[in-house]
């Protein structure tokens, strides 16, 4: 894959042509990368590629043979080149956000005036949708999160997972909610393919639950919890962001969930976006939360994990469940970064912090070519950088709220 990578980069170095195609990105003088947002067109786009002396064929193939020869030598199965950046990582999960709208206002998701949502026609359609999901799985992806928004409040949801099972290299099917609505929709989403299911849940206690997501539904939550376990998810995945002075003091609480239920209760420290008052302060990590579990359970055993996993893996001994803790802000976990994300309005993300970002749909909408799209997606990933900057970086960054990335 760095061969692949220095080779391209080299190439698109090397020619004046492509500067149309840089205006993707635009780079500040601090060297950092702003994002350009669904105004990147194809337009552009075509400029460079059309003046390239390479033609999109050729380009495509002397990417994959370097890739495959490469391969052969190290006895790698093959993966695709474009969905690996420079570092070697695999690309092979997609989070596809399907909506911007949501029936919560968590704090630290979005501002408490709510945010602009893209007007419906530049939001990506149904068809819009699958055709990239069927392009990124036959590239390798083997596992699709739907996210938000709150997808589930999305009509056609049912639709989409139906459709997805149906591409062949899918083996997951993820959604995260927030519960409000899983209870009744669960049974259907079962039988469209659904595999996997993470709720976000932040309080155990009804009134808190509200003045977090400043709406009433703690009980249909709880109720979408017990609906999926019953129904045989396992383990149901609990997403609890935790913030100092709000619900730290919920931490066991949490962790004896999992005594009884197959859940696992993942912890996650507060990060910022834009519009959430992020405040180091605020923020309590991964070691605060660890010691402090470990007072009430000096046992506590810590699990194996897989080379992708982004949770840190723990179980108290004896408990059906387990728990994680998502250390994206005090120890992050980038060199086994395996993600990809699409936001609602047909954006590639190539890190959630990273404020970088290219439209596929105005690639697609100009009707280009497969080929025209895995340049475009392959730049993206050769352009994603070893790591995010610090936590104080990234707080002063302009990036999405978090509602209008995907969380």
């Amino acid at each position: 894959m760095a061969a692949r990578t220095s080779m391209c980069c080299r190439w698109f170095n090397r020619h004046n042509s492509l500067r149309n195609f840089r205006k993707l990105f635009t780079t500040c003088a601090n060297g950092s990368v702003q994002r350009m947002y669904s105004s990147a067109t194809h337009k552009e786009n075509e400029l460079g590629l059309r003046d390239s002396t390479f033609t999109a064929p050729n380009f495509v193939a002397s990417l994959k043979s370097s890739k495959q020869e490469r391969l052969r030598d190290d006895g790698i199965l093959p993966f695709s080149a474009f969905l690996t950046d420079s570092f070697g990582r695999r690309h092979s999960y997609l989070r596809i956000s399907i909506t911007e709208k949501c029936n919560l206002r968590c704090q630290y998701c979005m501002p408490e005036e709510g945010v602009k949502l893209t007007p419906r026609g530049q939001l990506l359609s149904t068809s819009e949708v699958l055709t990239l999901a069927r392009l990124f799985v036959r590239e390798g992806v083997d596992k699709i999160r739907l996210t938000g928004g709150e997808p589930l409040i999305r009509p056609d949801v049912l639709d989409i997972i139906t459709e997805l099972r149906k591409l062949e290299g899918l083996k997951t099917i993820a959604v995260t909610t927030n519960g409000m609505n899983l209870a009744k929709l669960l049974p259907k989403l079962k039988e469209a393919g659904l595999d996997l299911i993470n709720i976000s849940l932040d309080s155990l206690v009804p009134a808190k639950f509200e003045f977090i997501v400043r709406r009433k539904g703690f009980h249909r939550v709880m109720e979408g919890i017990d609906k999926a376990v019953e129904m045989g998810y396992s383990p149901v995945k609990i997403n609890c962001v935790v913030m100092r002075g709000l619900n730290e003091d919920e931490l066991l609480d949490f962790v004896a969930l999992t005594e009884k239920k197959p859940l696992e209760v993942r912890f996650i420290e507060y990060m910022p976006f834009d519009g959430n008052k992020w405040n180091f302060k605020k923020m309590v990590s991964y070691q605060e939360m660890l010691d402090r579990i470990k007072q009430q359970w000096p046992n506590l055993e810590m699990l194996q994990a897989g080379h992708t996993d982004t949770a840190k893996a723990f179980k108290v001994p004896g408990f059906k469940g387990q728990l994680g803790f998502i250390t994206s802000m005090s120890d992050h976990f980038c060199g086994s970064c395996n993600r990809l994300r699409i936001t609602a309005d047909g954006n590639l993300k190539v890190c959630l912090f990273g404020n970088s970002e290219v439209s596929l749909r105005d690639v697609l909408r100009s009707g280009a070519s497969d080929e025209e799209l895995l340049q475009i997606i392959g730049a993206a990933v050769g352009r994603k950088k070893k790591q995010h900057a610090g936590m104080f970086s990234i707080s002063q960054m302009k990036n999405r709220p978090m509602i209008l990335i995907g969380g």
